[in-house]
């Protein structure tokens, strides 16, 4: 009997998911200011679901002057509360902070590595690592990998980037493809 093609089930719940799904999630994203969104959202992310984050992504593009590293570098504590009363993003400050050093520590990165794409994709020698899972279940929170860019950002001062966030962020940027063996989306199936 032949298997179906079916979808990542994470993404079946609600069409924003499957939109990003399929349009954007295990792509591999060399872009540095793509790279500093996923960086973070999926910090903003840390203890809630995907889909919260999802549907703020545009408040976080407002918030974070679509993720213009100069201006975001240059922000102090009145840039929070301003954040935090005006626009559609998680409240925590200390996540709305740390989009700020966050950007100041990437800067560093993009003068030591040439950009940030490099800095980053160093850990899967710049070229995605396809897996080949047949369920939900066999995908890791973390791997080897993701624990090593965790260490090497959190040394340079970044914030919001443990292994399980920088296994998510491999993830949505394509640096791993963990789309099931049955979905469409697979590379190389």
């Amino acid at each position: 009997m032949e298997q179906q093609d079916q979808s990542c089930a994470w993404a079946m719940n609600h069409p924003l998911e499957r939109e990003y799904h399929d349009r954007e999630w295990g792509v591999p994203v060399y872009d540095d200011k793509t790279l500093f969104e996923f960086i973070t959202l999926e910090g903003a992310q840390a203890g809630l679901s995907w889909i919260t984050i999802l549907k703020k992504r545009e408040g976080y593009r407002l918030a974070f002057e679509d993720y213009d590293l100069t201006k975001l570098s240059q922000q102090d504590e009145a840039r929070i509360e301003l954040i935090v009363e005006q626009f559609d993003v998680v409240r925590h400050r200390g996540k709305i902070a740390s989009v700020f050093s966050n950007a100041k520590a990437t800067l560093a990165l993009i003068d030591e590595y040439g950009s940030l794409s490099n800095a980053l994709w160093q850990f899967v020698e710049h070229k995605p690592k396809i897996n080949h899972w047949q369920d939900m279940s066999q995908v890791p929170v973390s791997t080897e990998e993701s624990k090593a860019m965790s260490k090497f950002l959190k040394k340079r001062g970044f914030k919001f980037v443990g292994e399980t966030i920088c296994y998510a962020f491999m993830q949505a940027t394509g640096m791993v493809d963990d789309h099931l063996v049955n979905c469409p989306k697979k590379q190389n199936k």
